[in-house]
């Protein structure tokens, strides 16, 4: 399962665009609160109904995760010291790790971004300890994805995709979205 974790004042374009293309293209994703409430509101008021709660997680079923961005929502998710411990088994054991806008910040903090090339929104480049920040709207080094921030947030989504289904399987879906770079 991959999940999707969110905070209070997330990034909603950041979390929903690329949610929207991973369940399009048929990759089985949650969102996750990582408070004990399910509702969780965004940086810009919007209100969404979490599939669960951080609490209630298993991490053994977690195949990959992802941050949205956004401000206060990626530094919340950066003070979740149980997002934190997840993120260090999922890295440990060599799973994927996704992150756009402000939230890379949370793998640089943890200092697990060292030789990855990376990218942010312009100006949390200093929070990436040790990466090689690249400025790129998406960028994919090993077992992290970063993207740089709100318009980014569909590429992020069909990057993503296309690392679990492959660039053909996910052709159609860019082209069916209108949506072909």
């Amino acid at each position: 399962m991959i999940y999707m974790f969110l905070a209070e004042g997330f990034e909603e374009i950041e979390a929903l665009a690329p949610l929207d293309i991973l369940r399009r293209s048929q990759i089985e994703v949650e969102t996750v609160s990582i408070t004990d409430n399910q509702v969780v509101i965004g940086s810009h008021g919007v209100i969404v109904l979490a599939d669960r709660i951080l609490p209630a997680l298993d991490w053994d079923d977690a195949e990959m995760i992802i941050l949205p961005g956004g401000l206060p929502g990626s530094t919340n998710l950066d003070a979740c010291e149980d997002l934190r411990e997840g993120i260090m088994k999922l890295y440990g054991e060599g799973k994927p790790l996704a992150a756009i806008c402000a939230a890379p910040q949370v793998f640089g903090h943890l200092g697990i971004l060292k030789g990855i090339k990376a990218t942010c929104y312009p100006g949390v480049e200093t929070e990436l300890d040790g990466a090689t920040y690249t400025a790129a709207r998406v960028e994919q080094d090993g077992q992290f994805i970063t993207g740089n921030g709100p318009g980014a947030a569909m590429e992020f989504g069909y990057v993503i995709a296309e690392s679990i289904k492959g660039k053909e399987a996910i052709a159609p879906l860019r082209k069916g979205m209108m949506y072909e770079m």
